[in-house]
């Protein structure tokens, strides 16, 4: 990643003096596991990758936890319990922490599936049950939920986690090109940062990092790209819908870990990683 090194040379060196070093990221994030359904050989998959990934300062999972089917306002004829959803959840972030540097930044992007579980909808989870519900407070998993940072499941910058200039959120549209409309409306809500890429699940359709268009000629200041999923990639639900474009992904990003308002130019690179 010849970019991210000599833009933290240049960074570093002002009107001829060497000035503080900034800090480099390295970030690998997922999205979309859906406990209980995530493929033991997507977990399998999931864990060599990153334990072969040197010096990650930070890891995130972008949102869908859970499958949340109790919550769900589609019927379903599941034969799993809501806690059986947080006994998965909680083996297999155990099982990501385990391959993690110790010091890793950790963190997870609230998804709609999450949400369902907490959210004010009578339809889903009633309003006496939704604190007995809370993952956060299950007497033998909420620990592990616990020691991860949840940023909440919301279109504002309040639903983003932010490092240098890269925008880490779940996604809330589905349509064929949400990943760049909604990357530049994610945008507009943090203050349109130059050169800043948003990176999000929710589509389960992974995109390489790609540049935003005005026209077909005039491009944008900014990126976006998907993580794909990491469960299943043809769930019973999906039966008589496509999922030809769904993939098992993760992403690899190295910033400049700054101030945004202190980088000049594009100060990132990031590499698509695509289960085999």
């Amino acid at each position: 990643m010849g970019l991210l090194k000599d833009k933290i040379l240049q960074s570093s060196w002002a009107h001829g003096k060497m000035t503080r070093v900034r800090r480099k990221a390295k970030i690998a994030a997922l999205s979309c596991t859906h406990s209980p359904f995530t493929p033991p050989e997507t977990h399998k998959w999931l864990l060599d990758t990153l334990s072969n990934i040197p010096d990650l300062t930070h890891f995130g999972h972008l949102g869908d936890v859970f499958e949340a089917g109790a919550a769900s306002v589609h019927v379903n004829e599941f034969d799993h319990t809501l806690s059986d959803e947080y006994e998965h959840a909680c083996n297999l972030l155990k099982s990501i922490r385990s391959v993690l540097p110790k010091d890793c930044i950790r963190w997870i992007n609230t998804g709609n599936h999450d949400d369902n579980i907490k959210t004010q909808d009578p339809r889903r989870i009633p309003k006496p049950l939704r604190g007995l519900v809370d993952w956060n407070l299950h007497p033998d998993f909420g620990e592990e939920f616990k020691d991860w940072y949840w940023v909440p499941y919301e279109k504002s910058s309040k639903g983003v986690y932010r490092v240098g200039q890269c925008h880490f959120y779940h996604g809330f549209d589905s349509s064929q090109n949400s990943d760049e409309l909604e990357g530049l409306q994610i945008l507009g809500a943090c203050g349109w940062v130059p050169f800043s890429l948003t990176i999000r699940g929710h589509t389960h359709r992974p995109v390489e990092p790609t540049q935003s268009q005005r026209t077909a000629k005039i491009p944008l200041p900014f990126w976006y790209s998907n993580v794909g999923t990491c469960g299943p990639l043809r769930p019973e639900y999906m039966k008589r819908k496509d999922t030809s474009q769904w993939g098992t992904a993760l992403i690899v990003v190295e910033c400049v870990w700054d101030r945004p308002s202190r980088l000049n130019g594009r100060c990132w690179d990031a590499e698509l990683v695509r289960m085999p």
